[in-house]
């Protein structure tokens, strides 16, 4: 049977593609968020406003172009949800 993620796991790996692939500190582009988040675009559009009205994320304009990195609020819920997540697996349950 598919194991289909939740929309809780589809925030936590957008907020980590943003941690982790922003090297240079100026942010990822939408485009990186899609091809890691494996959604979409209309869906990303979507949850990325999401994330930036929820403070969980920071656009960063450049011209025409907008580019997003991790807020530290969106350190803090990785932060809550990998421990959560450790917590759940120690029950044999999965998130």
């Amino acid at each position: 049977m598919t194991q289909y993620r939740t929309q809780v796991k589809i925030i936590a790996d957008v907020l980590c593609t943003a941690r982790d692939m922003n090297t240079e500190g100026n942010g990822v582009g939408i485009t990186t968020l899609l091809r890691k988040g494996n959604l979409s675009y209309s869906r990303m559009s979507k949850l990325v406003s999401e994330l930036v009205g929820s403070g969980l994320l920071e656009e960063l304009r450049a011209e025409k172009v907008a580019r997003y990195k991790i807020s530290p609020k969106g350190i803090q819920f990785l932060f809550a949800y990998s421990h959560f997540e450790e917590f759940t697996q120690s029950f044999g349950l999965r998130l």
